[in-house]
């Protein structure tokens, strides 16, 4: 019984709903329709007191309309808020490959998708634009979302970084499926490297997780999760480098523009103005200048200009000529007067448009509520700023000019020229490059130089289709070697100045860091900026700080730079239309890789100067100094004579630079002699007179600027001459000047000098001496021993004796060509051997490496090291 009474519960359990309405009748049913009455009428009530409400809240709107516009413009912000923008690619100038990078890559798939899809061409992704500040990267994203007609997502990267955990990815996510739904259309990230930099370096965990986070994102746009409708997402950054590589592989940020600053031709296009404006010439006279320097350019010109306009329109005489021609509209004709009423003028108006009287009168009535307003401020300034020529101006003109009197008025070209003076181009603030102000005017002589930098350097880039017609390839780089103060850095800069090309200079020790990698790094960026620059020329001074042999003696780090530097010069990176000049003292000590074709392939030797070019140079020195004419000469003060100066045998072996001291202690003695004068000694307030130069304060400054480059190293230098730059140094002076120090040493006083093969041993014991000498600087016993090997090893190798063509260089190497030869080859190596070198290496070795040291000439050392008795006895 039990059990059936469970068994029918649980049948009429399941019947049960509690979703089921009860039994009509009940005391339920009844309760539940009581309930629902009640609630209809409560429902009802709160209907009608919410739209009593809405309505109130309406009345309130509708009665402020301050609140009313503010909803207005933010619904239509939102409306319009990605929008293609109004710029133009017609509006940037100076940008071709740009452009035509950009409708490749960006502008054809979105036009056309259905060419990669029916072709199955996977269509780039992501593009990425790099280049210096303000040359248009931002402008040519918008431009291209403008002429194309699609969405323009624009977001700063800085925006997308939040402090709380989790937001930033979420701002990215956000944003990209924002892009996705409004595809197609254009996603730009400005300044993406604020928030991409590379992961292994980043310094903080957020940082690579933002990273991660874009990844992902430019995986998800792929064209089959698209349905055909792309988003391009384009980049912008300064500094490409710092990009984390993930992002710049294929299927991301698949290609990469590069925007440098824009050459004479785009400077030109950017500049154009109605007018009669030389263009050409300012685009000469602005380089190194981007986009947005240009428009500051414009803008300061501007300002000039309206300076100019208000000195001009206060000019009393310039408005009565203006009066006077008939032609022309005179300055205050049709301008109101505050004292004297208009007359009225006859109209005929309609009837429509006297109905309203008072919104014509609006406009009429500002200008006189800002002339009032103007002339009462100025009331309360001090007097020193009413008579300014502004405030004057805003006194004298009250009211607005008349349109007759504006059209004459416009910016000029005077008024660029003058702003040139204010706008420094961002390329100079930024470390980029631009064009240095020297000229060939201001260097003297060198004019043999000057004509192979010209073929070098300046004609391939002013002209470079003579070239291309030819099939001539430019060289790649010229090496300046040769005595201190002799003008190579000067020649440097007026080769770029010549060619109109930017300018990087780079001093040799400046790019060296102590950290792993980051000297590379400055190598690479040096070759960057020159590429976005182009055409470009890098000057390096000091080249052999930067890259010196590569022995078993260089540091790794150094070797490193030096192996980074050649590969950019030939690397698989193209350099066009960037060339590379290097000045240095010692050549010798540059790496042998530097000089071979392809790299610094001309070597040029800058000597010192001759009679002859120190005249040159010291007319050009002295252009701005006031010389002393005839006129100004008396019995006891000469006028000037520079021949005599520059063919003063106390001016032999002076550089540029000590011509340049000589001219300034010269100036400095004739000021001196002014200052200190008896009837000046006492008395600061007699006036000074016109100061000049005479002969003899040249002939004062003679006895205090001594040659900086001594007859010893003159000598040294010529040899390396005659071995690096393949010269025969047969100028009697040189020869003469050697064997002066030949005899000078008492070592040589008994040696004999028989012809050429004698004046080839003066310049080899030369060359030996010196190499020795930086031998003994050496820290350790055995870093000598290494060094003295390895030197003698390069001497053979590389040391080309110059002299007489009879005497060939395969002689000294133990196999002569006759007789005669072989006995003075023998006659003075045994001097060598006995007097020169030998006495040089015990002076030199003593209580530092082992006594026992002998020199012999082998077919291929020039000396060997080695310990046997029997060889030092014999030697000896």
């Amino acid at each position: 019984m039990n059990a059936a009474i469970t068994g029918a519960w649980s049948k009429q359990r399941s019947r049960i709903s509690l979703n089921a309405a009860p039994p009509p009748g009940s005391a339920a049913a009844a309760a539940l329709s009581r309930a629902e009455s009640k609630k209809d009428s409560d429902a009802s009530t709160d209907v009608s007191d919410k739209k009593d409400k809405l309505g109130k809240r309406k009345a309130r709107v509708s009665r402020d309309p301050e609140v009313a516009s503010k909803r207005g413009k933010k619904s239509r912000t939102d409306q319009n808020k990605h929008e293609p923008p109004q710029a133009r690619l017609r509006d940037i100038g100076g940008a071709a490959v740009a452009i035509e990078k950009a409708l490749e890559l960006v502008a054809m798939p979105l036009c056309h998708p259905e060419i990669y899809l029916h072709t199955g061409v996977t269509p780039p992704r992501g593009v990425l634009f790099h280049g210096p500040p303000g040359c248009g990267k931002t402008m040519i994203a918008g431009a291209l979302a403008g002429e194309l007609g699609v969405p323009f997502l624009s977001i700063s990267a800085p925006s997308i970084v939040s402090g709380t955990s989790g937001e930033s990815e979420k701002a990215l996510r956000d944003t990209f499926e924002e892009a996705k739904a409004m595809a197609p259309c254009i996603l730009f990230i400005d300044e993406i490297d604020a928030i991409t930099p590379k992961r292994e370096t980043a310094q903080r965990e957020m940082e690579r997780r933002i990273v991660a986070q874009l990844l992902t994102c430019l995986d998800e746009l792929a064209w089959e999760k698209g349905d055909g409708r792309p988003v391009m997402v384009l980049g912008a950054t300064n500094r490409p480098d710092s990009i984390d590589p993930a992002l710049r592989r294929a299927g991301r940020f698949d290609h990469e523009i590069a925007m440098g600053v824009p050459d004479e031709d785009g400077r030109e296009h950017r500049l154009k103005l109605a007018g009669d404006f030389d263009f050409r010439y300012l685009a000469k006279r602005t380089p190194g200048y981007v986009g947005a320097d240009l428009t500051s350019l414009t803008a300061a010109a501007g300002i000039i200009a309206v300076k100019r306009i208000f000195q001009h329109l206060q000019d009393p005489e310039s408005q009565d000529m203006q009066c006077d021609e008939p032609s022309s509209t005179p300055v205050l004709e049709s301008v109101p007067q505050p004292d004297e009423p208009e007359a009225p003028t006859p109209t005929t108006a309609e009837p429509e448009a006297e109905a309203e009287p008072e919104a014509e009168a609006e406009p009429d009535a500002e200008p006189e509520a800002h002339a009032t307003m103007a002339a009462e401020f100025l009331e309360d300034l001090p007097a020193s700023v009413r008579s300014s020529s502004i405030a004057t101006f805003l006194q004298r003109f009250p009211h607005p000019l008349p349109d007759a009197q504006l059209e004459k008025l416009a910016i000029t070209n005077e008024d660029f020229l003058e702003a040139l003076k204010v706008v420094q181009p961002s390329s100079k603030r930024e470390g980029f490059a631009t064009v240095p102000d020297v000229t060939w005017d201001d260097i003297g002589a060198l004019h043999q130089i000057r004509e192979e930098l010209s073929m070098a350097v300046v004609q391939p880039i002013r002209r470079p289709d003579l070239f291309r017609a030819l099939g001539v390839s430019a060289s790649s780089g010229v090496l300046l070697w040769g005595p201190p103060g002799c003008g190579k850095t000067l020649l440097a800069k007026a080769v770029a100045n010549e060619s109109r090309a930017n300018f990087i200079s780079v001093k040799g020790p400046e790019l060296l860091n102590k950290y792993v990698g980051e000297s590379e790094k400055a190598v690479r960026q040096v070759f960057a900026r020159a590429r976005a620059s182009s055409p470009c020329v890098i000057f390096f001074d000091e080249l052999d700080a930067l890259v010196p042999r590569r022995d078993d003696t260089l540091s790794e780090s150094s070797a490193r730079v030096v192996n980074t530097l050649l590969t950019e010069l030939d690397g698989l990176e193209s350099r066009v239309q960037t060339y590379v000049i290097a000045a240095t003292n010692r050549p010798d000590m540059i790496d042998p890789a530097m000089c071979r074709p392809g790299r610094l392939d001309r070597l040029l030797y800058v000597d010192l100067p001759t009679p002859d070019e120190r005249l040159d140079i010291l007319t050009t020195l002295t252009k701005a100094s006031p010389l002393a004419t005839a006129a100004d000469a008396d019995a006891e003060r000469h006028s000037v004579q520079l021949d005599q100066i520059a063919r003063d045998h106390r001016a032999d072996g002076y550089s540029g630079a000590d011509l340049a001291a000589l001219v300034r202690e010269a100036a400095v003695t004739a000021l001196r002699e002014k200052i200190v004068s008896p009837l000046r000694i006492n008395d600061e307030h007699v006036p000074m007179g016109r100061v000049c130069i005479y002969q003899h304060h040249f002939l004062h400054a003679f006895d205090r600027v001594q040659p900086s480059v001594t007859t010893e190293q003159r000598l040294k230098y010529e040899a390396l001459r005659g071995r690096l730059a393949s010269v025969d140094p047969s100028r009697p002076d040189i020869v003469d000047e050697a064997i002066d120090l030949f005899r000078a040493n008492s070592l040589f006083r008994n040696f004999e000098i028989q012809g050429a093969a004698d004046r080839t041993l003066i310049y080899l014991i030369l060359f030996i001496s010196d190499c020795l000498t930086r031998i003994a600087s050496a820290s350790t016993p055995w870093s000598k021993h290494e060094a003295l090997k390895q030197l003698s090893s390069y001497a053979v190798d590389n040391f080309a004796l110059p002299g007489d063509a009879s005497f060939p260089l395969s002689s000294l190497y133990g196999v002569p060509s006759s007789r005669a030869e072989s006995d003075t080859l023998r006659q003075y190596l045994v001097q060598a051997r006995q007097e020169t070198v030998g006495r040089l290496l015990d002076k030199i070795y003593v209580d530092n490496v082992p006594s026992r040291w002998w020199l012999a000439f082998t077919k291929r050392k020039l000396y060997v090291l080695s310990t046997d008795p029997s060889m030092g006895k014999s030697l000896s």
